[in-house]
């Protein structure tokens, strides 16, 4: 397996956010958190940057929804051509019917769920979804540390994937660091999300090579 390496913008320079793109252009697909200031305790982004960053990034658009009423806002973020778009499963009426909608337009539909909120009653959904984001800190802010009792989750999302032979992306996003990354991916995740780790330091293309080789050397060996 490759592990999947997607930088947070979060921790990009949203004055030169285009060259800050630019520099991560070796990355998998970069992250872009839209929070709501309701869903969320923070205001990011709406649909106007996020269609703005769609046009000017060298990578696809993994775009994370912590925003509420989300059954009648996510869809717009397919439309505008993200790859990827996922949404939390505390903020929808109807999972299924919404993933369906996305990819019915054409992305990947993904769901995350927050540290507190039980993975079992979505095992049985995963056909339903290309992505599942176990969030490994509080979703809001960046630069929390990683909460490793959230790992059961996803060996039990892993263990369903392997039993089902599902193609399933399991992502996590929260702290993850060159310290942590090997805890997430011995645990089962692929895909993973870092902000400070990839824009701290003179050179993110190296951090993101140095996440991903930390990454793939803990599920080797497991």
């Amino acid at each position: 397996m490759s592990a999947r390496i997607n930088p947070s913008i979060l921790s990009a320079d949203f004055v030169n956010l285009q060259a800050d793109l630019e520099r991560i252009a070796s990355a998998d697909l970069v992250h872009v958190d839209v929070m709501d200031n309701h869903f969320v305790p923070n205001l990011t982004f709406g649909p106007q940057m996020v269609g703005r960053i769609q046009d000017v990034s060298p990578v696809p658009l993994d775009v994370h929804l912590m925003i509420s009423d989300v059954d009648r806002w996510a869809p717009g973020y397919a439309e505008l051509g993200a790859y990827s778009v996922t949404f939390h499963a505390e903020a929808t009426n109807d999972p299924v019917a919404l993933a369906r909608r996305l990819r019915s337009i054409g992305a990947r539909a993904g769901i995350a769920v927050k540290p507190g909120t039980p993975i079992e009653p979505y095992l049985e959904l995963l056909p339903e979804f290309d992505q599942v984001l176990v969030m490994t800190v509080e979703p809001g802010f960046g630069g929390q540390s990683f909460m490793p009792e959230t790992m059961p989750k996803l060996q039990a999302l892993s263990a369903e994937v392997a039993r089902t032979g599902l193609d399933v992306w399991l992502q996590v996003d929260g702290g993850i660091s060159a310290d942590t990354i090997g805890i997430a991916a011995a645990a089962g995740a692929d895909t993973f999300v870092a902000g400070s780790a990839v824009y701290s330091g003179s050179d993110p293309a190296s951090n993101i090579a140095l996440l991903r080789a930390a990454a793939e050397a803990s599920t080797h060996t497991h």
